[in-house]
């Protein structure tokens, strides 16, 4: 996910990435640094002149995306219809930054909204191409879903007790007992099909458009291969209406991916307290089982 956030959060700022930059790319030294205005919460971006950016890790659990993310976007780039990020370099820790971070080229767009995007139905159906052409990329030897990708891709299980916390918390703001029921329909059905490459946060943040139309995909920080129903949970953060009949038909799922993805959606809205949500995937779940 993305917000706006003031240069020097985490300890990071342009005068860092500065000396970064001076210390282990000099080739790169006098090109300005600037913050990007909407930055993800994971890492800091900065922009480097016109064609490059930084992105430093806020944490050590951020941090071994720097890797898999520069193994693998290259991999993944010629199978899909849209852009991706291409991994230029890897930096090293240096100047009291503690981890490694990487140099990535730009990408231009503006982030998906309801202001940017001009017909949402088709939007849908660019994200349900996307997503099938990334669950149909070779998988061998990928990333298996784990810590690395914050559990994305694995079982619903390893949030179970954050989710009946949350639920406990939240028991009287929401229907406690048909998000229950939601969740355990959750729990209840399984990947048993052989791991395939999900994105792990397809959210508006990470959706870049220009002209109105999708045009690139970024962050594959919680990438990997497992189960993709965590790619589904946008029906839920950004469709409404005809735009999320449009991607229900596209992407083309069964019934218990479906049930995982509302788990997804679900799970994050309790622990985050997005009553909206809890509400849409609730409503989801009557009228699509009942």
């Amino acid at each position: 996910m993305t917000d706006i956030h003031e240069d020097g959060r985490a300890g990071i700022d342009a005068n860092l990435v500065r000396r970064l930059i001076a210390q282990q790319f000099p080739q790169w030294a006098d090109l300005p640094v600037t913050p990007v205005k909407v930055d993800g919460w994971d890492n800091r971006t900065y922009r480097l002149g016109t064609d490059l950016t930084a992105r430093l890790p806020t944490g050590p659990a951020y941090v071994p995306a720097v890797d898999k993310e520069h193994q693998w976007l290259p991999v993944l780039a010629p199978y899909l219809p849209v852009e991706i990020p291409t991994a230029i370099a890897k930096g090293a820790p240096g100047e009291g930054y503690p981890h490694p971070w990487a140099i990535r080229r730009w990408i231009d767009g503006r982030t998906a909204s309801a202001d940017t995007v001009t017909d949402l139905p088709a939007f849908a159906e660019a994200i349900a191409e996307f997503i099938h052409a990334l669950q149909g990329i070779d998988a061998t030897g990928g990333p298996l879903a784990g810590e690395h990708s914050f559990y994305r891709g694995a079982s619903l299980q390893h949030y179970h007790d954050e989710t009946v916390e949350a639920l406990a918390v939240l028991k009287d703001r929401i229907d406690a007992d048909l998000a229950g029921e939601v969740w355990d329909a959750a729990l209840a059905s399984t990947w048993d099909r052989p791991p395939v490459w999900f994105h792990g946060d397809i959210a508006y943040g990470n959706l870049l458009v220009q002209e109105g139309r999708l045009t690139a995909v970024i962050d594959f920080g919680t990438s990997g291969v497992g189960d993709p129903a965590c790619d589904l949970v946008i029906a839920y953060t950004f469709f409404s209406g005809s735009s999320r009949e449009a991607f229900r038909s596209a992407v083309a799922q069964d019934a218990g991916m479906w049930a995982r993805a509302r788990g997804w959606a679900l799970w994050k809205a309790l622990i985050t307290s997005d009553l909206p949500v809890v509400q849409t995937v609730l409503d989801d779940y009557v009228t699509q089982t009942r």
